[in-house]
């Protein structure tokens, strides 16, 4: 089983900045279009970063110019460079296909909480 592994969460005040990282395998990279998933407690999880294999990003409107997204296909990983972070992207952050009948099995995510 493909495992995904999530890890750059913390504590970090309001208007601070941290870096995801997600590993995984060959064949997860080998997929068109990966993204950073986060769900906070009481809230569906929900996309906010996509990225093609070409290089092709999207973003939620509630993220877009503050994150950005990158991968490294070479090294196997997905990164998030999350900025002038707001108390309001507190959540679990995961990797995955962005598509439903691509998705492997959820990694542990990686925690980020924002406060002062």
């Amino acid at each position: 089983q493909v495992q995904l592994v999530e890890s750059g969460g913390g504590l970090v005040q309001p208007g601070g900045s941290l870096r995801l990282s997600c590993t995984g395998s060959v064949r997860f990279f080998s997929i068109n279009r990966v993204g950073w998933f986060r769900q906070a407690p009481g809230n569906q999880r929900e996309l906010v970063a996509s990225i093609t294999s070409s290089g092709t990003t999207d973003y939620a409107d509630s993220v877009r110019g503050r994150f950005a997204i990158s991968r490294d296909n070479v090294k196997n990983t997905l990164y998030l460079q999350m900025n002038s972070l707001k108390p309001e992207d507190t959540a679990t952050y995961y990797c995955n296909a962005v598509l439903v009948t691509l998705r492997r099995s959820w990694g542990q995510g990686t925690q980020v909480i924002v406060s002062s």
